[in-house]
């Protein structure tokens, strides 16, 4: 069987036996003792084998990713394209935050269901919370005076800060050393994606685990706002590829946007079947240099980079994702709290793995900067694979109306393999 396939044989195994307790034998003590001492059990060390790996993890892709820059060599490119992707990521999660806040898709529990939902579940570190909230104190705070105790402390806010200056860096320093450093950062980074592929192999164990705990606390009264959370986020990615894409592309690319979505028809279809930018990125160069025509130094550049760093699905479904959970367990967020949720959410896209579930570890951060139950994450991976999929469309299509952006005004460029000049602007119709 295929991973994503025993994680669905594990979620409805866990969801099935989970309602059939609590109907059969909901309330009774030997279930609670069952919940509390085995199956919560199993789903905690899951979750804290995902907390483990996300300080290394955001750290390494972080760094990696800006180093993918090389702002030496092509500045106007890199800063065009991270313009590019800071403002059109936080136009996604802003989509995402303004529909949850109004649609409210985890509201309706009961009093009595949030507690027990609440009941056994464990409490990951918060970030410190900072004494003077003025806006300057907290711009100020962002930059952290020892790196390794912001990590140690959760303050995830400063150690990415910190991480997109030490990349940059990497960036603009070329030296036999640094280079060494880059190769060792890069090998951190494939590390630790190793070992988040080891600990999503025991998902169907763990998310079963997690589903049997909460079915048998809840029953169906969390079903309905699983399939309401669903809609929200179709909804807001609906919105942003259609509406903030085709916007983009008529306006900034200067091109139909009835075209750009015929011509990206390949590489959108790759991306929802696997699921992955990274494993997407030869179709997606396929259909910029062959269908969009655009310059080939220009698409390679961007797209390479935007496998990595332009995950405007990704930093969307974030963001609905953590206030979902916050509505759920009654955990109340306030605009500050839902701007810094925005603020790491952004920021986190450059740096989240472009492969399947590469997310789930930066939200489980997320979750614990703010004390919501990471428990609840049982509930998102029960459908976090059609989402993947669904957001993986929305990164990839991003990157190429990134390229058709940064194209926009580049000088032509000579196809070696045709040796004849493909002009950006050739397939506008």
């Amino acid at each position: 069987m295929k991973q994503h396939q025993k994680m669905l044989l594990g979620i409805v195994i866990g969801t099935v036996a989970g309602i059939a307790a609590n109907r059969l034998a909901g309330g009774s003590p030997w279930l609670d003792w069952v919940v509390t001492n085995i199956t919560s059990l199993v789903g905690q060390i899951f979750l804290r084998l995902l907390l483990m790996l996300v300080v290394p993890l955001l750290f390494s892709a972080l760094v990696t990713g800006v180093c993918e820059l090389d702002l030496k060599q092509l500045g106007r490119l890199g800063l065009r394209t991270m313009g590019y992707t800071v403002v059109v990521s936080s136009i996604a999660v802003l989509i995402g935050l303004l529909l949850v806040n109004t649609l409210q898709p985890g509201v309706g529990l009961s009093e009595e269901a949030r507690a027990l939902a609440m009941k056994g579940t464990s409490s990951v570190k918060a970030a410190p919370s900072p004494s003077d909230t003025s806006v300057p104190s907290l711009i100020a705070s962002m930059i952290p005076t020892n790196p390794l105790k912001a990590a140690a402390d959760g303050d995830m806010i400063a150690l990415i800060v910190f991480s997109l200056i030490f990349g940059l860096g990497l960036a603009l320093t070329d030296t036999p050393a640094v280079r060494r450093l880059r190769e060792t950062i890069q090998g951190l980074h494939d590390v630790m994606m190793r070992l988040i592929d080891g600990v999503l192999r025991l998902a169907p164990i763990g998310v079963g685990a997690l589903l049997f705990s909460m079915m048998a606390r809840l029953g169906m009264g969390v079903l309905m706002q699983v399939a309401s959370y669903v809609g929200v986020v179709l909804l807001a990615l609906g919105l942003h590829m259609f509406g903030v894409y085709s916007l983009s592309v008529r306006f900034l690319g200067g091109r139909n946007p009835l075209a750009f979505f015929r011509d990206c028809r390949l590489a959108i279809v790759t991306a929802f079947s696997t699921a992955s930018s990274s494993a997407t990125l030869p179709t997606a160069l396929k259909v910029a240099e062959e269908n969009l025509k655009l310059p080939r130094n220009v698409s390679r550049f961007v797209l390479t980079a935007g496998s990595a760093m332009n995950q405007n699905g990704t930093a969307l479904f974030e963001g609905v994702t953590v206030l979902f959970l916050a509505q759920v367990f009654g955990v109340q967020l306030s605009l500050p709290d839902q701007a810094i949720v925005m603020f790491i959410c952004v920021l986190a896209g450059i740096g989240t793995a472009g492969v399947p579930a590469g997310s789930i570890p930066v939200i489980a951060m997320i979750l614990g900067m703010f004390k919501i139950p990471p428990e609840g994450l049982a509930l998102v991976l029960g459908v976090d694979r059609f989402l993947d999929m669904c957001r993986t469309t929305l990164n990839v299509t991003g990157d190429l109306a990134a390229a058709v952006y940064v194209s926009r005004g580049e000088p032509a460029t000579v196809s070696d393999s045709e040796g004849s000049r493909l002009e950006p602007e050739s397939s506008a119709s």
